[in-house]
């Protein structure tokens, strides 16, 4: 498929009373659509899917647009959301250790790069602390310094490990033996039924 079949495809699956903040729907995007406004209509339509849950299909085809417009931030994006609803989602309130005290002096990449491990109270069968790997998105920011605080949006590597975290738990962040930073669960959202692709 083409960018516009793609985007033209993926606005059928948004209910038409879905709107944003500012109030623009689906009705609006096909504007866009109609004039080759190709990267607004897919800005617009992640807004639609970032306040409304949408199904898999949704971003795949978001992704395959952003990908074909080589828009790598929408394009790591969509790709994120589609590993969210995959692998469930933990949004935590992190505040990661000033670099005075942490290993980590450089800022970490905010679009789903880093994989760090963290500490959410499992012991191995010695009885050690266990770790368990997670994907890390910064929201609303392009990259997070040392001894900065921010929401961010955790895919699990194995989704059945973290099925005991609950919001208001904390758990810690490592990158090797040391805490790197300690976050606060806010809210956990389990891995999406299996759903035949549209």
């Amino acid at each position: 498929m083409d960018v516009p079949e793609l985007l033209e495809s993926a606005s059928l699956l948004v209910p038409e009373e879905t709107a944003t903040e500012n109030d623009i729907t689906v009705r609006d995007i096909w504007d866009y659509l109609v004039h080759d406004e190709w990267e607004i209509a897919l800005g617009l339509l992640e807004e639609l899917g970032d306040g409304h849950p949408l199904p898999l299909t949704f971003w795949e085809k978001l992704a395959g647009a952003a990908d074909q417009l080589r828009l790598e931030r929408s394009s790591a994006w969509c790709h994120w959301r589609c590993s969210e609803i995959r692998n469930g989602v933990i949004r935590a309130d992190l505040t990661l250790r000033p670099a005075a005290e942490a290993r980590r002096t450089t800022p970490i990449a905010g679009h789903g790069v880093l994989r760090p491990m963290w500490d959410i109270g499992h012991l191995s069968p010695a009885g050690e602390r266990a770790v368990n790997i997670a994907r890390l998105w910064v929201e609303g920011m392009p990259s997070l310094e040392p001894g900065e605080r921010a929401t961010v949006r955790l895919v699990p590597l194995t989704p059945s490990h973290w099925t005991h975290v609950q919001p208001g738990q904390q758990i810690t962040m490592h990158e090797d033996r040391s805490v790197a930073g300690t976050a606060v669960i806010l809210e956990v959202h389990r891995p999406a039924a299996a759903m035949p692709a549209g």
